[in-house]
């Protein structure tokens, strides 16, 4: 039996294609997720690698569907195998665990694929702290103007209580404690 395995990483992207290549392919069963692959409990990876049997083909339409790293790869696959199946990749033809030569290939180049993420998490990261470094804010925008920050410490040094100050401006009171905390 064809079992297929479809991820997204957010809700509002879309399986179609995914799920369009996977019954070309002859899935007779597709099990889907709209889920980071970076987490490590996928119920309905977890539900397939249950389901597969001795015999059976998981097929993906990318390997990064299925793992984003070296390691979780090589154990998925390792899970397939001991059942008795193999596993495919219909975007990549080398990765096909149904003989040994596809086997190497699949573990020489998932290691590849894992080394580009770890670069380009590095080069982000670097990205990042140069932002930081340019003055640029990440995260929400303050809910308070900073005309509005310095009212609301002076508010506080006035005795007023953090509840009191976060009524006055229509916010919750630890917005005013975050708001302030930098300003002390």
């Amino acid at each position: 039996m064809h079992l297929g395995y479809a991820r997204v990483s957010t809700e509002d992207q879309n399986l179609d294609i995914q799920l369009q290549v996977l019954k070309q392919a002859g899935c007779a069963s597709i099990f889907q997720e709209k889920i980071s692959g970076a987490r490590r409990q996928r119920p309905e990876l977890a539900k397939m690698l249950e389901h597969v049997r001795a015999g059976d083909m998981v097929i993906v339409w990318k390997l990064d569907r299925l793992a984003r790293s070296t390691r979780d790869l090589l154990e998925i696959s390792d899970t397939i195998a001991q059942a008795g199946a193999g596993l495919k990749s219909l975007s990549e033809p080398w990765a096909d665990t149904t003989s040994p030569a596809g086997r190497m290939v699949l573990t020489v180049f998932a290691g590849l694929a894992e080394f580009e993420r770890e670069l380009i998490k590095e080069r982000t990261g670097t990205g990042r702290i140069a932002a930081k470094e340019r003055g640029v804010r990440f995260g929400r925008p303050s809910s308070l103007s900073p005309d509005q920050t310095v009212l609301a410490r002076r508010l506080l040094d006035e005795g007023k209580s953090a509840r009191e100050v976060a009524e006055t401006f229509g916010v919750h009171k630890t917005t005013i404690y975050r708001a302030t905390a930098s300003k002390a």
